[in-house]
C-alpha cells in the first residue's frame, strides 16, 4: 500500500511544474518559458504533457480541469494506475506550493519548499497523517534554465528523475 501511495504521489507531482501565459501550467510542472512538451521518467513509468502555446496542459488520464480567473490551475482529476484521483492545488504568490488528494480512501498532501535559488529543495508528503520528505539533489539545467535531471531520495533510496523538454520557437 506504501509503495502504491509512493507511486500514486511521483505521478501526481509529475503534475506538479514562468512563462507569460494565460495558464500557468507549465509552472504548476516546474518549469518555465513557453514549453510545448515534457517528458519525464519517474519510477520507469514515462509521463508526457503537452502544452498549447497559452500554457495549458493536456495529459492521457487528465480531466476536469478547473482554474481561477488569473490561470491557476485549482483542481483536476487524473487516473494513476487505474484509480481517478482529483486534485486541488495551493499557489502563493503565483508559485505552486502544494498539493491535496485522496488516493483510495486515503488523504494525500504534498507541500513542497524551495532552495534560495528558486529550484525545488523538496516535496512533503503527508498520507494519513504518516509524513515523508523527498529532497531533491544533484540537478541538471537545460539552456532555458529548467532542470532536466535531478536526485530525490524517498523512503531511504535514491531516485533519478530526469526529463526531456521540447519548447516552441
Amino acid at each position: 500500500m506504501k509503495k502504491l501511495l509512493t507511486m500514486v504521489a511521483m505521478l501526481a507531482v509529475a503534475l506538479t511544474m514562468q512563462a507569460q501565459t494565460k495558464f500557468h501550467d507549465v509552472e504548476a510542472n516546474d518549469a518555465k518559458g513557453p514549453v510545448k512538451c515534457i517528458k519525464s521518467n519517474r519510477m520507469n513509468q514515462e509521463v508526457v504533457i503537452n502544452f498549447s502555446q497559452d500554457g495549458k496542459m493536456s495529459q492521457e488520464g487528465l480531466t476536469n480541469a478547473k482554474y481561477d480567473a488569473n490561470g491557476y490551475l485549482q483542481s483536476a482529476t487524473i487516473e494513476a494506475m487505474g484509480n481517478k484521483v482529483d486534485i486541488t492545488f495551493k499557489w502563493e504568490n503565483g508559485r505552486f506550493v502544494g498539493q491535496k488528494m485522496n488516493v483510495m480512501g486515503q488523504d494525500m498532501e504534498i507541500t513542497r519548499t524551495f532552495n534560495e535559488d528558486g529550484t525545488s529543495a523538496s516535496d512533503i508528503i503527508n498520507a494519513g497523517g504518516q509524513k515523508m520528505e523527498s529532497p531533491y539533489s544533484d540537478y541538471k539545467f537545460d539552456s532555458h534554465g529548467n532542470w532536466i535531471s535531478r536526485k530525490g531520495q524517498m523512503m531511504g533510496q535514491t531516485i533519478e528523475q530526469t526529463r526531456t523538454i521540447e519548447y516552441y520557437e
